[in-house]
């Protein structure tokens, strides 16, 4: 008799239960506000911000599960846009406990070689100690590496960078996207979804599209972005399940938070981007629906969506903010 596998999410939720079982609350909260201020810190860092197991595990708390469906929700635009192409190999740059080689177990399941690289080794240990209750990341290698100007980078199929590039200085930023971009056949970069972050996502898109990818999301194009520097900033939102330690942890009360973030996905090989994209939330009023699209062209504009539209008034009810549009199966 086949056992159903939980999703990654509830494993990964699992996990982190077991590893912060025991830890005091007021400590983990206590290492929890400081990464929040190192995090947030204006000046990129020049020593791990992880110093050990009780940062690490505070770390894991606060921010695996949001990484987690952040690079989630990218890999799975991606994926839609290369629904042909499966990644054999992964590396994980700045990887940490590893919440982004979750999120690509999630989207593409089965075993692959995957490699985590991050300069704090607490991280890396307490990632493989969760890792192992992941079937398909049991052999996963997670090795320390500065990253920065120095690292180097074996060829792959997948590199992702999530939450990283903010920790970087700007010369070791573009070089560092000059090796991944040398290595890989697929490059994802998640940042947060805040202006800086959104500014930094561009300034890798551009770097990449330089360097010979295409972009599959989620932009609908590899053009110039069509927002106007300093004007706007283009970001999504995943929805976050948090368990009752995670809300003790973070100080809240709610069964979930919305994790803002900033994303491109770009591969070197044709992908079928999405004909457009829902770039804010819709606003559904009575008997219309209003889409804020990025286009091909490249543009933005916003559609009115009536009842007149039948079947298409019907998808827009039900599109969420980063959807395709239309999506699979409805005709404009």
């Amino acid at each position: 008799m086949n056992v159903p596998v939980p999703p990654a999410a509830e494993t990964l939720r699992t996990a982190l239960a077991a590893l912060l079982d025991g830890l005091p609350p007021r400590q983990a909260a206590q290492a929890v506000d400081r990464l929040i201020a190192a995090y947030r810190g204006a000046t990129p860092t020049h020593a791990p911000i992880l110093r050990d197991r009780a940062d690490v595990a505070a770390y894991a708390a606060y921010r695996m599960p949001a990484t987690f469906e952040a690079v989630h929700a990218a890999l799975e635009a991606f994926a839609r846009a290369v629904p042909d192409w499966t990644p054999v190999g992964h590396i994980d740059v700045g990887g940490g406990t590893g919440a982004a080689t979750w999120a690509v177990t999630a989207t593409w399941p089965g075993e692959r070689g995957v490699t985590v690289l991050d300069w704090a080794e607490p991280a890396l240990e307490i990632g493989r100690e969760i890792a192992a209750a992941n079937p398909v990341l049991r052999r996963a290698r997670w090795q320390r590496a500065r990253i920065g100007s120095a690292l180097t980078l074996d060829p792959t199929d997948l590199v992702t960078v999530s939450y990283v590039l903010n920790e970087l200085t700007a010369p070791d930023r573009t070089t560092l996207l000059d090796t991944v971009a040398s290595a890989a056949q697929a490059v994802v970069i998640v940042e947060p979804g805040t202006p800086d972050g959104y500014t930094r996502v561009i300034e890798a898109r551009d770097r990449l599209v330089a360097a010979g990818f295409h972009i599959a999301a989620p932009c609908p194009h590899s053009a110039a972005c069509p927002i106007v520097p300093g004007t706007d900033w283009c970001h999504f939102s995943a929805r976050v399940s948090r368990s009752s330690l995670h809300r003790r942890i973070k100080g809240g009360s709610l069964a979930y938070e919305d994790e803002k973030f900033s994303y491109v996905a770009a591969t070197r090989h044709a992908p079928t981007p999405a004909p457009a994209r829902v770039v804010r939330k819709p606003q559904i009023r009575k008997g219309q629906v209003l889409l804020d699209l990025c286009e091909t062209e490249p543009s933005l504009r916003r559609t009115t969506i009536t009842k007149r539209h039948g079947d298409l008034y019907k998808a827009a009810r039900d599109a969420n903010w980063g959807d395709a549009w239309p999506s699979e199966g409805d005709t404009p």
